[in-house]
């Protein structure tokens, strides 16, 4: 889901980054700038609480940046740290707003 609320369901590959997968879809809410190197938090997202179990735990430097985030929520991941997987097959998330 875009932050405008819009619902959207995209195809990716097992192995592909999250981040790339929404670019390349065209959710111009990820800049994604730094490349996906985990240094700039322009690839926000909010995933939903159920789905929380199935990704990798957040490492110190994604805590770290997501957390100093004006909207920062328990929800919050950055989309770059999270590889596409079969147990992630249906995965909700929404973009997170961009940061002024």
């Amino acid at each position: 889901m875009n932050t405008n609320g819009e619902r959207s369901e995209v195809e990716a590959q097992t192995g592909d980054i999250l981040m790339e997968v929404l670019n390349e879809n065209d959710f111009d809410e990820i800049e994604g700038v730094c490349g996906g190197i985990c240094s700039c938090a322009t690839c926000h997202i909010y995933v939903e609480p159920k789905w929380a179990d199935k990704l990798p735990a957040q490492n110190e430097e994604e805590q770290g940046l997501v957390s100093g985030l004006e909207a920062y929520n328990e929800k919050s991941r950055l989309s770059c740290q999270i590889t596409v997987s079969d147990e992630l097959d249906g995965l909700e998330l929404t973009i997170a707003p961009m940061e002024e």
